[in-house]
């Protein structure tokens, strides 16, 4: 009897991965730096969306500091997106019963 349980649950598992998966891709989240003078949009891949520079980043001599200020937008959006995707993921598998701790998607 439990074994069966346990089929029906993994089967509901894969249904239920299946369609965070295509959610995951739907999410975007912003990220920004610099006091908002750079801002980045990311999906739920992690992959740019958008890119946003205020123009008084655009003088010479201040690459450095752009690309700097660029990183730090993309790393502000990632963490962003991967707390979504958590969320995410402990809202759908929430009610199979699996243990507090792991993480998924796998």
């Amino acid at each position: 009897m439990d074994f069966l349980k346990m089929m029906k649950q993994a089967k509901q598992m894969q249904e239920q991965m299946g369609s965070l998966q295509e959610q995951i891709v739907e999410i975007e989240a912003e990220g920004t730096s610099g006091a908002g003078l750079v801002t980045v949009v990311l999906n739920g891949k992690g992959e740019m969306k958008s890119l946003k520079i205020d123009p008084s980043l655009l003088k010479e001599g201040e690459g450095e500091i752009l690309e700097d200020l660029i990183i730090a937008a993309h790393t502000d959006g990632r963490v962003k997106v991967d707390a979504a995707i958590q969320e995410k993921t402990q809202d759908m598998m929430g009610g199979l019963g699996l243990p507090a701790n792991m993480k998924l998607p796998f």
